[in-house]
């Protein structure tokens, strides 16, 4: 079965640096572009990064971009997302997620790991 489990969040100050993990499992881990979304309180799914599939590409929402760094280890089934220059309005529960094989859509993702930047 395809799970997918987000780790590594808590509660980090303004300026500060976190790193995501996002175990992969029931799945060939390599053969799939990766992303990462997150979710704020009280809004919607946020696109944050992706990264192809061997790693050789990646992606940044203009919001994170400069800060945040998508990697992946195909070795350990794992994607990262590490996160830098850390602000308030990064405050989220991160998802990692599985490109379908159709292109620009989901089909699996994990629970989510929680974000929050306050001081």
């Amino acid at each position: 079965q395809v799970q997918l489990v987000e780790s590594g969040g808590r509660l980090a100050q303004p300026g500060g640096s976190l790193r995501l993990s996002c175990a992969a499992s029931g799945f060939t881990f390599g053969s799939y572009h990766m992303n990462w979304v997150r979710q704020a309180p009280g809004k919607g799914l946020e696109w944050v990064s992706g990264i192809y599939s061997d790693g050789s590409d990646t992606y940044y929402a203009d919001s994170v971009k400069g800060r945040f760094t998508i990697s992946r280890d195909n070795a350990k089934n794992t994607l990262y997302l590490q996160m830098n220059s850390l602000r308030a309005e990064d405050t989220a529960l991160y998802y990692c997620a599985k490109e379908s094989p159709r292109g620009a859509a989901y089909d699996y993702w994990g629970q989510g790991t929680q974000v929050t930047v306050s001081s």
